[in-house]
């Protein structure tokens, strides 16, 4: 089987990737641009999930594009013992969080990462 080659930037997958989140119903979905402050990924989207449920499809949906678009998924680790807190995918230019409200609330990623590039 031939392998996908991704021909799209780390932008356009990035968005996509929201998109993907926004239409499924994920809640307050950003995108920032945090390359010029990390060496280790260009995006970080983050997204509200309801349940552990939603964010179990969820994440089954980013696997599918992360296949489907020639990507590969390095890691992916979950912050609460129970799976429904925070799921973390680094898709490596794009990392991913799917957090609870509780735990978006108590992060605060996007005013940890306040200077990157808020994009969406």
């Amino acid at each position: 089987m031939a392998e996908i080659e991704n021909k799209k930037t780390s932008r356009e997958n990035a968005l996509e990737i929201a998109k993907i989140l926004s239409d499924s119903k994920a809640e307050n979905v950003a995108v920032l641009g945090v390359g010029a402050l990390s060496s280790w990924t260009d995006f970080f989207i983050i997204a509200t999930v309801t349940s552990s449920a939603q964010m179990q499809g969820l994440h089954r949906l980013i696997k599918e594009y992360v296949r489907e678009n020639g990507m590969e998924i390095h890691v992916a680790h979950q912050k609460h013992d129970s799976g429904s807190d925070w799921n973390l995918i680094d898709i490596g230019p794009v990392v991913v969080h799917l957090m609870s409200a509780q735990a978006r609330d108590f992060y605060e990623l996007e005013k940890l990462w306040h200077e990157g590039e808020r994009i969406l």
